[in-house]
């Protein structure tokens, strides 16, 4: 499938929920979230029927989101079915891995092949301040779970932000030094109205590839196995890697190869782009399966050259990035 920007579309990412067991403080408010209501979500069949005709229009990866998708039941079997889904030849999770390691073995069985952990510090007391009630123990946890069941490459995403976190990139370039970790700097983005984002907290990937590279050598290296933006390099002597994604410094939309299905199930074809083709309601009135072929196709051409994120979030873009997916 090509936009009409001539991108490949093969890559879907699938909001399983837009609930969370965390409160991040650049994601979510700490009360007063209104969650989706058990009806007016995709059920886990209709998800893994538009996966289906997905794939027959080119989609071949699906990477699963929330909110916190772990905390959706029987995701087991969401990936039981769309492992069985001729074309689709991989099958990614994003997980904050607080949940993870007591599925982890359920999840390789029916069919997982990759996870990514959000983790932004590894400081005990700070992770707890910004997620607002998370155990970093059971992250942790999670991470060597999924070390030990061999589900390379195994990625650790931290959002860096100046003057939280920032003194905790090299404990991170650590771990990517010490195991097979991939470990992925992001910049801060702006996903949401909530007051903890503001751009002098953002730190551009040129200047923690810098930073870093005071103390290490850094080898450019192959995109490891994956569907996102991130520039990797080795290290020397080490087991792992380091990506940078520079969403806000330096965008990757001409290389963008994704659309988003929301837990409602509304498609778009960038988390910046208001606008959203409704499959949901194309499922409960019957449509065929050319029909929503044919909304796959209008959200497709629909998808926008680039995003516009170094505007902000903007006031009139309700949802938030948990209600999208992250």
């Amino acid at each position: 499938m090509l936009d009409k920007h001539e991108r490949n579309i093969n890559y879907m990412r699938i909001s399983l929920t837009d609930r969370c067991n965390l409160r991040c403080r650049y994601c979510m408010p700490e009360t007063g979230v209104d969650n989706l209501s058990h009806y007016s979500i995709l059920s886990l069949e209709e998800m893994a029927k538009l996966v289906r005709i997905a794939s027959e229009l080119g989609i071949q990866k699906i990477r699963l989101t929330g909110g916190e998708p772990l905390v959706r039941r029987n995701v087991p079997q969401l990936i039981s079915y769309i492992a069985q889904i001729p074309g689709i030849d991989d099958i990614a999770l994003t997980t904050n891995g607080t949940l993870f390691a007591a599925l982890a073995e359920e999840l390789k069985t029916a069919g997982l092949n990759r996870v990514n952990f959000s983790l932004d510090s590894l400081v005990p007391e700070k992770f707890k301040y910004i997620t607002r009630r998370g155990d970093l123990s059971k992250v942790k946890e999670a991470i060597f779970e999924a070390l030990e069941l061999d589900m390379h490459p195994v990625k650790i995403n931290m959002v860096v932000i100046r003057g939280f976190n920032d003194d905790e990139i090299i404990d991170f370039v650590e771990l990517a030094r010490k195991y097979p970790l991939h470990v992925r700097f992001i910049e801060f983005m702006p996903v949401g109205d909530l007051l903890f984002w503001k751009q002098d907290r953002m730190m551009p990937s040129q200047d923690i590839k810098a930073y870093i590279e005071e103390s290490y050598a850094l080898t450019p290296q192959k995109n490891i196995l994956g569907n996102g933006p991130a520039r990797y390099y080795s290290l020397e002597g080490g087991e792992g890697s380091l990506g940078f994604i520079s969403p806000m410094s330096n965008h990757f939309c001409g290389e963008c190869n994704r659309i988003r299905l929301t837990a409602e199930g509304g498609l778009r074809g960038c988390l910046y782009d208001k606008r959203e083709v409704n499959l949901k309601t194309a499922l409960k009135n019957g449509s065929s399966d050319e029909e929503i072929k044919e909304l796959f196709i209008r959200a497709i051409k629909a998808k926008p050259s680039r995003h516009h994120m170094n505007n902000g979030w903007g006031e009139e873009n309700k949802r938030k990035m948990y209600q999208i997916g992250g």
